[in-house]
């Protein structure tokens, strides 16, 4: 019997200059990991960046490869979630440190396709922690969940 191997997600990363330590840190630690990482800027450190410059190309490129995962960085991460939750088809979650069951259900009932780092409160190796279990932790497809994200495409359809 042989087992079928599965591919490893595409992650797009993406921050502003108050996650662009984290993120180049987690881009090493992903590619290690055997992910095929598309880093979005920026490219250096940008003490004056605007985050929507970097999170909204990044957020198309998840929508535009279903297959594909997205961990965005900022100071809170509240704004690159905000940004990222624009773009249709996009479902981003936020993290800034604590119980890392948040991290978990956020894959497992929402199927986010895209986590947020909060890098002024969370360490690298906390960060590294919660983007393993991010990317490990399956959606359920649980009726209740799925009649939930229908509701929510339809709404993207519609508005």
């Amino acid at each position: 019997m042989k087992l079928k191997k599965t591919r490893k997600p595409t992650i797009y990363l993406a921050s502003d200059h108050a996650g662009f330590v984290l993120k180049e840190k987690l881009k090493q630690y992903l590619t290690r990991s055997g992910y095929d990482c598309k880093d979005c800027g920026p490219f250096r450190y940008e003490p004056l960046d605007d985050y929507p410059d970097y999170m909204i190309p990044a957020a198309q490129n998840v929508a535009r490869h279903k297959s594909s995962r997205g961990v965005f960085m900022g100071g809170s991460g509240q704004g690159e979630g905000i940004v990222a939750n624009k773009v249709k088809g996009v479902r981003a979650a936020v993290y800034y440190g604590g119980n890392r069951e948040v991290v978990r259900l956020s894959r497992d009932h929402n199927d986010a396709n895209v986590l947020a780092l909060g890098a002024r409160f969370v360490s690298e190796a906390e960060a590294k922690k919660a983007v393993k279990l991010w990317l490990e932790t399956p959606f359920s497809g649980a009726v209740r969940h799925t009649r939930r994200l229908r509701k929510i495409k339809l709404f993207e359809r519609s508005g």
